[in-house]
Order: structure tokens, then sequence, then C-alpha cells
């Protein structure tokens, strides 16, 4: 089933997961967890996809696995950084022998230390979601930064790039994590006035260590606030208080998005997607 028939029904409640690296991780390990995920009863869970295109096939067995043996659709990422056409007619049509329908088309970023080039073939995930569409009939999400992509002068600049997602074909887009609702309000607001009419999925990360901080804003290009700042410098060897913190904070994020989704048209709030990585229940 596509997700933009789902969202049309209701609002969503979705999971993000990480394929793992073969050589350190078992995959049995993450079905595990998907099984575990099911008692939540998700509209989709989003299989995210390495950007240098390494270790895809983990990527497409996840999502087979989501989509023979839970009622769950699975959502999968597809980022062009590394990937030539040949790439995503392979993947593609992999995926639909799979009977999966739902791509969400990303840019990715360049690795570190990564020699090999990068976005010689597609250089904005609009070009991917164009090639895409013009072959095939996957629902496609995009990607975008309720502070503005890093990359981007003004959040301005960075919704000219999320209108043309939306006329290359997305159906919908997940939010980079964001850890200020007030800055979600506000891309909802901005975009219905750029014309961008599809929903807009909130995308939270519980932030449970220290090391989640340098890798979200340079990611993300997410603020920190203040009150959440002061528990990580107070708690931040106290691993138990770590995730408690992370994870309450979180639950008051998505309890305020949807105490105050009925104020924003246009672009319907549809809560939300929490990214889980090798959460293990």
């Amino acid at each position: 089933m596509k997700i933009s028939d789902i969202l049309k029904n209701k609002k969503t409640f979705s999971f993000e997961v990480f394929p793992p690296n073969p050589n350190n991780s078992k995959i049995d390990e993450i079905y595990a967890t998907i099984d575990k995920l099911q008692q939540y009863r998700p509209d989709f869970i989003s299989v995210t996809f390495k950007s240098t295109g390494d270790y895809s096939q983990n990527t497409i067995d996840l999502a087979s696995y989501i989509k023979k043996n839970t009622s769950t659709e699975p959502l999968v990422h597809l980022t062009c950084g590394a990937l030539d056409k040949n790439d995503v007619d392979s993947l593609t049509e992999k995926l639909e022998n799979e009977h999966i329908e739902n791509i969400m088309a990303l840019r990715g970023d360049k690795p570190d230390n990564y020699t090999d080039d990068f976005l010689k073939y597609f250089r904005h995930a609009s070009e991917l979601m164009e090639y895409i569409n013009k072959k095939h009939d996957f629902c496609l999400a995009g990607a975008c930064y309720p502070e503005g992509h890093i990359e981007c002068e003004s959040l301005y600049d960075d919704l000219v790039n999320l209108k043309k997602k939306q006329d290359m074909g997305a159906s919908f887009f997940i939010t980079q994590a964001f850890y200020d609702n007030n800055y979600y309000y506000r891309l909802v607001r901005a975009a219905h006035k750029m014309g961008i009419t599809k929903p807009i999925i909130p995308g939270i990360m519980p932030l449970t260590n220290v090391k989640l901080f340098g890798k979200i804003i340079n990611m993300a290009g997410a603020s920190i606030p203040f009150e959440l700042r002061i528990l990580f410098d107070r708690f931040k060897d106290n691993k138990k208080a770590m995730e408690e913190i992370g994870i309450a904070y979180s639950v008051h994020q998505v309890l305020e998005l949807l105490a105050n989704d009925a104020a924003y048209g246009g672009c319907q709030p549809t809560v939300c997607q929490i990214l889980l990585g090798h959460l293990k229940l």
C-alpha cells in the first residue's frame, strides 16, 4: 500500500531503523526489533540506506521482511550520492519484485574520508525523484529541515528546493530531527505560503547520549534547547539518566505536536516518525 493513501485518512505513526553493518552486526537482531515494534501498530517503518550505497542489499532485505512478515508498510531510503542510473535501475527493480511501493529519495552527505566520486550522477534528491518517476509508479517521499538545510543561506532558499521535490513527485515529507517544536510550526506555515501542500511528518529522534549532540547539529542543523542541554551537561556520565531524559523530552515533543496540529492547516502535521536506530526493546 502507498503511504500517500494512508495519509489521506489518518495521522501516521512510524519508526525508522538502520540496517546493520554486516562486519559487526547481524541482520537477525533487527528482524527481532521489527517484530517487537509491531505491538505499537506503526503505519510504516523507514529503512535507511548508506550514502555510499554499501550494504544496499541489507536495506532491501529489511524492507522485504517488513513487507512479508508484518502489517506495516516499508519505506525504503535511496541515497543518490554514489549511485548512477544503472544502480538506481537495479535497486528499483529489486523493490518492485518485492512489491515494495514506497521510496524516500535523498541526496545524502559525503562520508568522511570517502575518495570516490560523489554526487556525480544525481546532484539533488529532486533529480533522483524525477528519474524514478519517469520509469516507475512508486510513492515518493522527501526530507526537509525545520531550521533550514545547513548548506542553504536561509529557510526560504531551502523551501525553494522543497517545492522542487514536490514538483518532481514527492507525495509527503519527513523532517530531519529537531528539538524545538516552534521550528516545525514555522516550517509548515512557510511551506504552505510557498505552495507546498503535501503532508510534512515530524521526525523525532530521542537524544540519549552526548555523542549524538554533535552528530545531530552537523547532520540536521538542529539547535539544542537550553533546558535540554543543561540536563545533558549535568547527567552526561549517567547512561540510565541520559536515556530517560532523552525519551521523556521526545514524549513531551510529540504530545505538544498533537495538541497544536489543528492550528496549522495546509500541510497537515502527521505525528510522527521515531528514529530508533538499533534500539533493542
